[in-house]
């Protein structure tokens, strides 16, 4: 998988994921790229920083944030655990909307997800709102396929 930073002609910036460059590049050349932010077509790759990995069995240890201290030797061995920040309520609002509105005008397939949006792509079955669950792998092969789909944040209902 690779992950390219993206741009609009609007000047939108975001990030997807591929199952490789030949992948991105098949897609923008079918246009089937758009911002998500306005829906724009003309998509293009934005400068980014590469990832590189060290050689071999080499572990690279993350850089120490400021203004936090490093840990003491007894703790070393446990894992540091960072909080995530918290969804702001307004984000959390609008997705919890979202949902209801996935939940209320689609059909809930589980994980049967990539076979039925291919059923519907290729006309093997009536055309309708679906949603459930499927892999990366499943995700990027239909992506490769051409089938349209979008990937949610699936917010809970409770607190």
């Amino acid at each position: 998988m690779i992950k390219y930073r993206l741009r609009c002609a609007n000047d939108h910036a975001f990030e997807s994921w591929f199952k490789d460059s030949a992948t991105y590049e098949r897609q923008e050349k079918r246009k089937l790229l758009e911002c998500p932010v306005c829906g724009d077509g003309k998509i293009e790759r934005a400068i980014m920083a590469p990832n590189v990995g060290r050689k071999g069995n080499a572990r690279s240890t993350p850089a120490a944030l400021p203004d936090v201290p490093p840990p003491d030797t007894a703790a070393a061995s446990a894992p540091a655990v960072v909080p995530a920040p918290a969804m702001p309520p307004e984000m959390r609002k609008v997705l919890l909307e979202l949902r209801k509105q996935v939940e209320k005008n689609c059909d809930y397939v589980g994980d049967k997800f990539a076979d039925e949006a291919r059923k519907i792509h290729y006309g093997e079955t009536d055309k309708r709102g679906i949603y459930g669950e499927t892999s990366d792998e499943e995700a990027a092969a239909l992506a490769d396929e051409g089938i349209e789909f979008g990937r949610l944040p699936w917010v809970p209902k409770g607190n």
